[in-house]
């Protein structure tokens, strides 16, 4: 990867030292989890999207789940202690978060959102996430990303 390639998630991960591998393709918004997944020669379990939710409370939460599960939104009501939880319209995800849709990272966001990550992360080798731009995603040990983005592993998918 070129250096001038860098975005802010590797600059945040830089800084704390925390090691990773930077993968880049052919930025396209429209491709699936489960393409990215096939353009990195990865198993989809592996690769994570990231999911921004509001809360009954109007309280924002972040979820991290392999990109072919679906979150369960009565799961993730649950941990987060809401009522119920929805996804937020696409158009709130830049202002709130400084990422677009298909670049959002757990890591790095404007602002600290309580996060959670499917526990199935707790048991691979290692994970990718968006790098916090289209067409970028970052290779991490799944520990690391958990203790960088402040995430607590539990079951939140269907």
């Amino acid at each position: 990867m070129k250096k001038e390639e860098k975005t802010n998630v590797m600059r945040v991960l830089e800084g704390k030292k925390i090691p990773y591998a930077g993968h880049s393709y052919e930025p396209d918004a429209t491709k699936s989890g489960e393409e990215i997944a096939g353009i990195l020669g990865e198993n989809p379990e592996k690769v994570f999207k990231t999911l921004v939710t509001r809360g009954k409370s109007g309280a924002y939460y972040v979820f991290v789940i392999p990109v072919e599960a679906e979150l369960d939104l009565k799961k993730a009501a649950k941990v987060s202690g809401e009522k119920s939880i929805a996804m937020i319209k696409q158009k709130e995800l830049l202002p709130l978060t400084g990422y677009v849709h298909g670049g959002c990272s757990p890591i790095g966001m404007k602002k600290k959102f309580p996060t959670f990550i499917h526990e199935t992360a707790a048991d691979l080798d290692k994970i990718f996430v968006s790098a916090g731009k289209v067409g970028f995603q970052i290779e991490i040990k799944p520990e690391d990303l958990i203790s960088v983005a402040e995430c607590r592993a539990v079951d939140i998918v269907t």
